[in-house]
């Protein structure tokens, strides 16, 4: 209303200030800067000030908070509402699945059978010592295993999804996290009595002794699980690597004092009750550090950074993902791409040589640059000792290829990464044989010094019966060409194709050579040891280990290929027909030359 009045007023002065502008500006301006004053008082006094009154209880202002529990209970009903059938029905449909565990039980149970015969042999002080040694020696791998998965993936990990939706949101974390903290110390307790059990029913022990070292290994896997959890809440990494090594550690020393007590290099003698009241107290202490780690971890979920969650969470989607095609291989490398992520970087190094020559340098160099691998390949050098210690050395030869295999396997990263990306291996001027052979010169060599250092195992060192040196020799260079060859296959066998027809099953379409990448790599150690397992003569091993090498050293046999190369001789054979008929001037001098791979 004032600057309505304010606009009259200017309009009135502006005709009669013709004569005199300074009169008029100065009647605007008084009339600018009294009115309005006088018209915000007047209005401010006609408002009555508002009476505030609540007419809703206290509480209902908290109806807005989450409720955590509901919505985990929310998003499972999401989650079952969309599946077709329970897990009871997929594993009904997967017989292939069924038939092959029911294959591995028969197996095991036949080794426990054959394991508690060979026990009841085993008379000796240092053998008796021996089988009861072994149990820890397992214990320890369990727990440096359990220590390197929970650095890896945790142990606590929430997916990508839930961390963006979820862990954003105005809710109390530890709720949400709690249950994945229970499972994943739930998993490392199976995982851990599964193997407590199997180790301690093939060394021969007694029922009460395989009970025992069931719930020990159990018990103390859930632990150091739970000890993972916890320290991952306080942001402390190098605690779970110190035990992480220590356990290692300790396993190696146990399958030393395994070897040095069978083979009577020292005098070291364990009975069944000492032993039996060993295991026991194990599990008391896996108990302890369980309670006391898993209220540490319950009490710091909420301390927990949403991108370690989150990295755990998207490592174990890509695992899954591999899991799903059987591809051993690419979960591997899933997991060596993590640790190069970790490390960070490293400095650059020039290469050397020139043609093929470079390939191998490339290898010898990362070896150099990273030599913990070598580490883990001294260690399985101890595993024949060991096995002929026990008195199963009709068996040393396959456990001990098997070993092999996973010990050599982290030195075929160019063997890896060649026979992954075919258009770099189409860019080197040379054959397939001969890039496959120098991408495995320096596995080959490592294998060869393992052959040399396991010969006196073979031929019975420590132990009352021997084998000639030159049998031994051959033993050994068999079991180093077993898992060398089984290494190789591991490493560059070819993921399944999609793309090829498929096989009709009860669970779906399915490429045909997905059901063998479970056994790709032991297929090779069987196929060359079965027949020293079967006691027939070594050169048959020889023999098939050299076909085996010949066909995965020219990429194995691919049909595409020798299509490809019989369309070109059944062309060139056609080119050659059309020349003879033509004559001299039917030709026409053009020289086709193709390059065949091999």
């Amino acid at each position: 209303m004032s600057r309505g009045r304010n606009r009259k007023g200017r309009g009135q002065n502006r005709p009669a200030a013709q004569g005199g502008q300074n009169q008029a500006a100065q009647n605007s301006v008084e009339h600018q800067g009294a009115r309005p004053l006088e018209s915000k008082d007047a209005e401010i006094a006609d408002v009555a000030l508002p009476d505030l009154i609540i007419d809703h209880q206290p509480e209902e202002f908290w109806q807005g908070e989450v409720d955590e529990k509901q919505l985990l209970l929310l998003m499972g009903d999401w989650r079952k509402g969309r599946t077709t059938r329970n897990i009871w029905q997929a594993l009904s449909d997967g017989y292939v699945l069924l038939f092959s565990l029911a294959v591995v039980l028969a197996m095991l149970v036949s080794l426990i059978i054959q394991a508690q015969g060979q026990a009841a042999t085993c008379s000796a002080t240092g053998c008796r010592t021996a089988r009861e040694l072994l149990p820890w020696a397992a214990l320890a791998g369990v727990l440096a295993f359990a220590m390197m998965a929970a650095r890896i993936f945790g142990p606590v990990l929430a997916s990508a999804a839930e961390g963006f939706w979820l862990l954003d949101s105005p809710i109390n974390r530890s709720r949400v996290l709690v249950n994945r903290l229970w499972v994943a110390i739930a998993a490392a307790f199976v995982g851990g009595a599964a193997i407590g059990a199997l180790m301690s029913a093939l060394t021969g022990s007694s029922g009460q002794a395989i009970i025992a070292w069931t719930v020990a290994t159990g018990f103390a896997a859930c632990g150091v699980v739970a000890f993972a959890a916890a320290q991952q809440g306080a942001e402390r990494v190098w605690t779970v690597k110190l035990v992480g090594g220590l356990a290692g550690l300790a396993g190696l020393c146990a399958l030393l004092a395994v070897v040095g007590s069978a083979s009577g290099w020292f005098h070291l003698e364990i009975t069944t009750s000492v032993a039996l009241q060993s295991a026991w107290g194990v599990a008391a202490g896996g108990v302890l550090l369980l309670i006391v780690s898993g209220v540490l971890a319950r009490m710091r979920l909420n301390r927990i950074r949403r991108a370690r969650l989150m990295s755990g969470g998207s490592l174990a989607a890509g695992m899954q993902g591999a899991a799903f095609a059987l591809d051993f291989a690419l979960m591997r490398d899933i997991l060596q791409e993590r640790d190069a992520v970790e490390r960070g970087q490293v400095r650059p190094t020039r290469g050397r040589g020139l043609g093929l020559q470079t390939l191998v340098w490339r290898d010898v160099q990362r070896l150099i640059r990273f030599p913990r691998p070598l580490l883990a390949l001294a260690v399985t050098a101890v595993v024949p000792y060991a096995v002929e210690a026990l008195g199963m050395g009709r068996f040393s030869s396959t456990i001990s290829a098997l070993v092999l295999v996973a010990a050599l396997i982290p030195f075929f990263t160019t063997l890896r990464v060649l026979s992954r990306t075919k258009g770099l291996m189409r860019c080197l001027p040379f054959t397939t044989s001969q890039v496959r052979t120098s991408a495995s010169v320096v596995p080959g060599v490592l294998a060869g010094l393992w052959a040399i250092a396991v010969v006196p195992a073979f031929h019975g060192v420590g132990s009352a019966s021997h084998t000639p040196w030159i049998q031994a020799v051959m033993l050994a260079v068999i079991t180093a060409a077993a898992g060398y060859i089984g290494a190789i296959r591991w490493v560059s066998a070819k993921s399944a194709d999609y793309s090829a027809p498929m096989v009709a099953t009860q669970m779906g379409a399915m490429p045909p050579g997905l059901m063998f990448n479970l056994v790709r790599g032991l297929d090779m150690v069987a196929l060359i040891t079965i027949w020293i397992v079967l006691g027939l003569s070594p050169w048959i091993s020889v023999v098939v280990a050299v076909i085996a090498y010949a066909i995965l050293r020219m990429g194995g046999i691919n049909q595409e290929e020798l299509l490809e190369k019989q369309k070109e001789a059944q062309a060139e054979m056609a080119r050659t027909r059309r020349g003879g008929s033509g004559g001299a001037g039917g030709s026409s001098g053009t020289k086709v030359v193709t390059r065949k791979r091999r």
